[in-house]
């Protein structure tokens, strides 16, 4: 496995942690609902300033009619995800709530992976799979006893 790839992978890791303390606070000034919008919009505007500085174009907006519809949910998703995070982080704390994130991502990406679903490349269950995520889960017991 190519390390840069992991390193990436824990770079969006650590900008997920800070993001949602940023949404939480926004959350605090604005409303819930009204900072899940802002964060959408800066979001929006952020990539299309990217788009236009690295010249990508727009051409391949004309086959999304042919993604899967479960491909067009990620907004929507994302819509869940930023709510929960501004919801929940001012008031069990930003470690508290990433830990709960991370033990349901990675449970449900081992999930997806040995399943193949969504179009990803089915990987099998390993019986260390369940032994990782009990782990992890006793881990995050640990970090929440306080």
């Amino acid at each position: 496995m190519n390390w840069i790839y992991l390193l990436l992978a824990a770079l969006a890791g650590s900008a997920m942690a800070v993001q949602g303390s940023w949404n939480a606070a926004l959350g605090k000034v604005l409303g819930i609902w009204q900072s899940t919008l802002a964060v959408h919009v800066i979001g929006t505007v952020t990539v299309l300033i990217i788009m236009l500085i690295i010249g990508c174009g727009f051409g391949s907006f004309a086959k999304i009619g042919s993604a899967p519809y479960y491909a067009l949910l990620g907004g929507v998703l994302n819509v869940v995800i930023i709510y929960a995070v501004v919801k929940v982080i001012p008031l069990i704390g930003v470690g508290n709530a990433t830990t709960a994130i991370i033990v349901a991502q990675i449970s449900t990406a081992v999930l997806i992976d040995c399943l193949g679903i969504f179009g990803m490349k089915k990987i099998g269950f390993q019986y260390l799979d369940i032994l990782g995520i009990v782990l992890l889960a006793v881990g995050a017991r640990i970090l929440l006893l306080k």
